[in-house]
């Protein structure tokens, strides 16, 4: 069963959920999704020296040390 197949039983599931039922379904998906972001971040933060780069980014940007997207040159 591929992604949209499986998507597409989701979405009947969901369709035949009471109130109460679908209440329990969505706090189940948030808490997955809260998981999955809680594991990125301890992944990112494992990497020797992410949080010094982070705050330095974070300073360059408030302090306008930035280039759009569109300006930045390929080197091939």
């Amino acid at each position: 069963m591929n992604t949209t197949d499986i998507r597409e039983q989701a979405k009947e599931y969901v369709e035949q959920l009471s109130a109460e039922k679908l209440l329990v379904a969505v706090d189940f998906l948030a808490y997955l999704l809260e998981r999955d972001s809680n594991e990125a971040t301890e992944e990112l933060l494992q990497i020797p020296g992410f949080q010094e780069s982070f705050a330095k980014a974070k300073k360059d940007i408030a302090a306008g040390k930035v280039i759009p997207v569109d300006q930045l040159k390929r080197k091939y």
